[in-house]
Order: C-alpha cells, then sequence, then structure tokens
C-alpha cells in the first residue's frame, strides 16, 4: 500500500519528503494530534517570533554574470 506522502505526490504533485527551499529530504519525526499541545508549540514559536520569520525568506538570486 502507498504511504501518505506517496499519494499526495502521486494525486497532487506534492513531494512533502523533499525541502521546499533546498531540496534536501525532509523527514517526519512526530506527529501532534492533540490540540493543547498544538496551542502550546505555536504559542511558543508566536512568541519568539519564529513563525513571521518561517514565511519570509528571501528569494533565491540568480548566479552572477560569466565574466
Amino acid at each position: 500500500s502507498m504511504s501518505w506522502a506517496q499519494r499526495l505526490k502521486r494525486v497532487f504533485s506534492i513531494d512533502v519528503t523533499a525541502c521546499v527551499h533546498c531540496g534536501g529530504t525532509v523527514r517526519i519525526v512526530a506527529s501532534i494530534e492533540e490540540p493543547a499541545a498544538i496551542r502550546a508549540i505555536l504559542a511558543h514559536f508566536e512568541k519568539h517570533g519564529a513563525l513571521e520569520q518561517a514565511h519570509y525568506r528571501p528569494a533565491a538570486r540568480a548566479p552572477p554574470p560569466a565574466a
């Protein structure tokens, strides 16, 4: 049977196993489903500004022109 990651890739062309920024391999280390735990984690990230930093990465630059 297919994993959920394989299904997403096949149906929606989304590869959740590859980092969208560097192309490196992404590994799932936990699945947090308890609402109270999710709220606590998000509150911690929000307190430290981590959520804003995660969404606003500068775009990749083109290579310098050949001399």
